[in-house]
């Protein structure tokens, strides 16, 4: 891994540390290679269609956790390279593959310095991963060099709604604004580091490296929605307001 940055070595060692707990405890909803499926509550691409067709496609899952994207993916005929910052991470995705009997390229390393050639994938993308938890300052520039002239970025992220509505003494997101809406870009809690920015931050850091902003999809689970996530987000809240948004990006 190349990054050294503090925050990178923080995130590391949580993720080493939390991911036997987070990959047990997320099972259930995580390990379904039938289709993807997007953020806290699962909702399936096919009905938000950002990715579209994939086969045959170079693709790079963005802090990839155990790979359970990347392995859905592959068995959809695309090309999956899988990069993750925990090793820990890395190890439940080849135990995971062994069992699907899928094969994907795993790198160790931080989003914020990637160990790829220019113009190496037609698509970068990421559902939390590195996006939450590295500099977007550092991976925004680093996702548009590795695409292709006409590459999709996309990413799943928290929602600025949700970041300012999270009451930190309550431990969950109310209607009430506790937190500064210009003050998002980098949030630490006792084990990890997570990043995010005002909208109008994203958007012309995007510009700034030759990405345009061909949609951005505010999440809305179903009202019969369940999720091994509640305690990040309860369906009653996340129907009122987005808690996560992906945004689609197109490299010029």
């Amino acid at each position: 891994m190349s990054g050294t940055s503090r925050h990178i070595r923080k995130n590391r060692t949580d993720w080493d540390g939390y991911s036997d707990e987070y990959q047990r405890k997320h099972a259930r909803q995580l390990n379904r290679f039938d289709a993807p499926r997007w953020g806290t509550y699962g909702i399936p691409e096919k009905k938000l269609n950002v990715l579209g067709n994939l086969a045959g496609k170079d693709v790079l899952e963005f802090g990839c956790g155990a790979a359970q994207w990347s392995i859905t993916l592959a068995r959809l005929g695309a090309r999956p390279v899988g990069l993750d910052l925990s090793i820990r991470q890395l190890a439940h995705a080849r135990a995971l593959m062994r069992r699907a009997r899928v094969r994907v390229p795993l790198v160790n390393g931080s989003g914020e310095q990637l160990p790829f050639a220019d113009q190496r994938f037609d698509v970068v993308f990421c559902d939390h991963g590195a996006m939450t938890f590295a500099d977007p300052f550092e991976t925004v520039p680093e996702a548009a060099r590795v695409l292709r002239p006409g590459g999709l970025f996309v990413f799943n992220i928290e929602s600025v709604f949700h970041f300012v509505c999270w009451n930190s003494d309550k431990e969950e997101a109310d209607d009430r604004l506790h937190r500064d809406y210009f003050d998002v870009w980098r949030d630490e809690f006792e084990g990890s580091v997570t990043f995010n920015l005002p909208y109008g931050e994203w958007i012309r850091l995007f510009r700034a490296n030759g990405l345009d902003v061909e949609d951005l999809v505010e999440l809305r689970p179903s009202v019969r929605a369940r999720s091994t996530y509640e305690e990040f987000v309860t369906p009653g809240w996340a129907r009122r307001w987005p808690a996560e948004n992906i945004w689609k990006l197109r490299k010029r």
